[in-house]
C-alpha cells in the first residue's frame, strides 16, 4: 500500500514565448519589399486537471519540476511560430492550490476535470512588420518572447476518505484503524499539530476498498477554533460516513452516552451538513468488565434511530460486522459536494504596485521590477533600433528621472535583470 501523502511542493514554469522575427519580402518586381517579419508563438502553460480517480499526491513527490513547451520563432513572409504546447498535470480532486510564498490560494480543485492555468506561457514577440509606421517604412525592429509565468506552488490534499472517525481521544481509533485496514500509512504531519492522522485502506475479500480516516483532535469546542478543532473539521467535510468510536467500558470515568451527544453537538455546531451525515455506532472496549451495562443504556437511547455495534479493537471481536455493513452502506451515499474553499482564503490586494525600485551599491546602480526586467528580456540589444525603443522605454517609466534623482554620473553602470549597462 503507498503512503498516503497530502502535501507536495513543486516549481513550475510556462515556456517563454518565441521571438518575433526581422524579415523583408524578397521578390522579384519589388524592388523595396516591406517588413514581413512575423510573430514569435505564445509559450505552452503549465494546467491542473482535477481527477477523481487520484488520491494521493505522491506523484509530486519524485518529479517536482515542471516547465511548459517554448513558443516557436517567427518567420519571414508574416508567419507566426507554433504555440508552445501546454503540460497538463492530473491532480486529485480536493486539492488547495497555494502560492507558496505568499500562502494566497489560487485554486481550489473540487470537481473532476476542473482545468486551472497555474503559470501562463509568455506571449511571443512582435516581429518586424509589426513595428512599420508612417515615418518608419523599414524597421529592422522586433522583440524577444517573453518569459513565462514561473512560481513555487504549495499543494494541500483535504483527506478524502470514506469514513470520518469521530471520538474522544483514547477511545481506540487508532487501534481500530490499524486493525482493519491492510496497512498503517503515515500522513506527512500537519502543520496544526505534532499528532499524525492516520489513513487506513480497509480492503474486503470481494475486493471492494474504502478509505478510512481517525483525525486526532476533536474536543469541546472544537467548533469554534479551539484546539485543532477547524483543521479536524475541515478535513470530515468530505466523508461520506461518521463513525463514532465509544468507550463503553466507560474506563477512564467518562460516561459513554455523554460522550456521543457532546461529540454529536460539536459536529452540529461546526456543519448542521456534516450532522446530516450517516452515522454507525462503534461501541469500543466490549472485552473489559462493566461494558455490558453501558452497551445496554446506549442500545436503549439509541438503538432506534442508529446501528450500535460492539466491538473490542484490541481482540478483533465485533470487527467484521461492522466493516461490512460500512462497504454495504457506501455505495448508496452520494460523495458530498465540497464546499469551495477558495472565497474566504483569495485575498485582493489594492494598493498600488510600485513600478520599479533601483538601489545603489557603489557606483553601481541595479534597477528592480517586473515590468522593467520583463522589457530587457523581451529586446533584442544586437540591433540598434531595438536599444533605440529600451531607451525610450525607460524613459517613459520615469527610471531616467529616477537614476538622475539618485545622483547617477556618466560611466556610471546599471544593472537590470542580469545585464550590465553604461551610462551616457
Amino acid at each position: 500500500m503507498s503512503l498516503f501523502y497530502d502535501r507536495a511542493k513543486i516549481y513550475v514554469k510556462g515556456g517563454d514565448g518565441g521571438a518575433g522575427a526581422v524579415a523583408f519580402r524578397r521578390e522579384k518586381y519589388v524592388p523595396e519589399g516591406g517588413p514581413s517579419g512575423g510573430d514569435g508563438g505564445r509559450g505552452g502553460n503549465i494546467v491542473f486537471v482535477g481527477d477523481e480517480g487520484m488520491s494521493t499526491l505522491v506523484d509530486f513527490r519524485y518529479k517536482r519540476h515542471y516547465k511548459g513547451e517554448r513558443g516557436e520563432h517567427g518567420q519571414a513572409k508574416n508567419m507566426t511560430g507554433k504555440r508552445g504546447t501546454d503540460v497538463e498535470l492530473r491532480i486529485p480532486v480536493g486539492t488547495v492550490v497555494l502560492e507558496d510564498e505568499t500562502g494566497d490560494v489560487i485554486a481550489d480543485i473540487t470537481e473532476h476535470g476542473q482545468r486551472v492555468v497555474v503559470a501562463a506561457g509568455g506571449r511571443g514577440g512582435r516581429g518586424n512588420a509589426r513595428f512599420m509606421s508612417n515615418t518608419n517604412k523599414a524597421p529592422t525592429l522586433a522583440e524577444n518572447g517573453e518569459p513565462g509565468e514561473e512560481r513555487w506552488l504549495r499543494l494541500e490534499l483535504k483527506l478524502l476518505a470514506d469514513v470520518g472517525l469521530v471520538g474522544f481521544p483514547n477511545v481506540g481509533k487508532s487501534t481500530l484503524i490499524s486493525k482493519v485496514s491492510a496497512a498503517k500509512p503515515k500522513i506527512a504531519d500537519y502543520h496544526f499539530t505534532t499528532l499524525v492522522p492516520n489513513l487506513g485502506v480497509v480492503e474486503l475479500e470481494d475486493g471492494q476498498s474504502f478509505v478510512m480516516a481517525d483525525i486526532p483532535g476533536l474536543i469541546e469546542g472544537a467548533h469554534a477554533g479551539a484546539g485543532l478543532g477547524h483543521e479536524f473539521l475541515r478535513h470530515t467535510e468530505r466523508t461520506r460516513l461518521i463513525l463514532h468510536v465509544l468507550d463503553i467500558s466507560g474506563s477512564e470515568e467518562r460516561d459513554p452516552l455523554e460522550d456521543f451527544r457532546i461529540i454529536q453537538e460539536e459536529l452540529r455546531l461546526y456543519s448542521p451538513d456534516l450532522a446530516q451525515r450517516p452515522v454507525l455506532v462503534a461501541a469500543n472496549k466490549i472485552d473489559i468488565p462493566g461494558a455490558e451495562e453501558h452497551l445496554r443504556r446506549l442500545k436503549e437511547e439509541l438503538g432506534e434511530e442508529l446501528e450500535v455495534f460492539p466491538i473490542s479493537a484490541a481482540t478483533g471481536e465485533g470487527l467484521q460486522p461492522l466493516t461490512y455493513r460500512i462497504a454495504q452502506l457506501l455505495p448508496d451515499i452520494p460523495v458530498p459536494e465540497i464546499t469551495n474553499y477558495t472565497a474566504e482564503h483569495v485575498v485582493t490586494k489594492a494598493e498600488p504596485e510600485q513600478r520599479f525600485e533601483i538601489i545603489k551599491e557603489n557606483n553601481q546602480f541595479v534597477i528592480m521590477g517586473k515590468e522593467v526586467e520583463k522589457h530587457v528580456r523581451m529586446t533584442l540589444f544586437d540591433r540598434e533600433e531595438s536599444i533605440y525603443r529600451f531607451q525610450n522605454i525607460l524613459k517613459a517609466m520615469g527610471i531616467d528621472d529616477a537614476l538622475r534623482e539618485a545622483g547617477i554620473k556618466e560611466g556610471d553602470s546599471v544593472e537590470i535583470a542580469g545585464m550590465t549597462f553604461e551610462w551616457e
